[in-house]
């Protein structure tokens, strides 16, 4: 390089070095223009600033409840609730109707069960058709919504079956669950709860239906009995099955014995299979029933 050339280069540089930088230079391609802040009107609140694709600044009350709940899912699951109609939303609790005529030692199991925090399940209705039933008692001890009928007051089991009805519908019930309810039921109750409908039955089904299953197993001298918890269909005890639990039948048996035996294991059985339901666990298909 010569020595004028590099002479040039130098004062150029200088030159360029004492020139004043401008503070705020021009649009640059690719990015936004900086907004231009609007004149103050009197009585009319300015409208928020923001640039492309940027939110708006929150107002600073807003911004402290959302960085209050920022990382907390509780607090934000009951915002999405407040949002959702009443009775809705993921912690909407499963509701369960029992219906019982005598002296509801299994809907006394379910309210133990619910008790302890394991039926996943909010018992919201008992239905009797015995006013004066230990099962009543039981459901007004625990402060359980009662529904009481005498059916010789209607003129057909469809007449108070409708009647039936419309206090589920207002008690939002999800589950239907037969502990002893001594009434044979029609297509009014049934169809609507099909698949939502639950009984227990103290043998292993399909023997022994009806009435007297524990006299029937003692007298035709089986080994194992039990109880089954199965889908209401309409028949006598032909719903698919659910679950059952074996109970040893003993030459010395008589009914009475092995019918006690049967309720000691019913009373843990039905909780379990109803906290199965709460829990979305069940799933029918066809004839046969899914755990999951």
């Amino acid at each position: 390089m010569s020595g004028i050339e590099g002479k040039d280069i130098r004062e150029e540089s200088t030159r360029l070095s004492e020139e004043e930088v401008p503070l705020k230079p021009g649009p640059m391609p690719g990015l936004p223009n900086e907004p231009v802040p609007q004149p103050a009107v009197p009585g009319v609140e300015p409208e928020p600033l923001t640039l492309p694709g940027l939110p708006a600044v929150a107002d600073p009350e807003e911004a402290d409840d959302s960085a209050e709940n920022e990382g907390d899912p509780a607090a934000q699951l009951r915002e999405l609730e407040q949002a959702l109609p009443d009775g809705e939303g993921p912690n909407k609790p499963y509701r369960v109707a029992v219906f019982a005529s005598g002296s509801g030692s299994n809907f006394q199991a379910m309210l133990d069960t619910a008790r302890a925090g394991q039926l996943g399940a909010q018992i919201a209705l008992l239905v009797s058709d015995k006013p004066q039933s230990k099962a009543v008692e039981r459901a007004r001890a625990a402060g359980v919504p009662v529904f009481v009928f005498t059916p010789k007051e209607y003129d057909s089991r469809e007449a108070y079956e409708r009647v039936i009805l419309e206090e589920l519908a207002k008690a939002k019930i999800d589950l239907i669950v037969l502990a002893g309810y001594m009434r044979l039921l029609t297509s009014v109750l049934v169809e609507p709860y099909m698949g939502r409908m639950i009984n227990i039955h103290p043998s292993l089904l399909p023997s022994f239906p009806g009435k007297d299953a524990a006299g029937q197993a003692v007298a035709h001298g089986v080994r194992i009995s039990g109880a089954t918890v199965h889908f209401v269909d309409g028949g006598m005890d032909t719903g698919p099955i659910i679950a059952q639990r074996a109970v040893d039948v003993y030459p010395e048996d008589s009914a009475a014995d092995l019918q006690l035996r049967i309720q000691d294991q019913e009373r843990l059985l039905y909780p379990e299979v109803v906290s199965w339901f709460a829990a979305g666990r069940v799933k029918l298909d066809g004839r046969q029933v899914r755990l999951f």
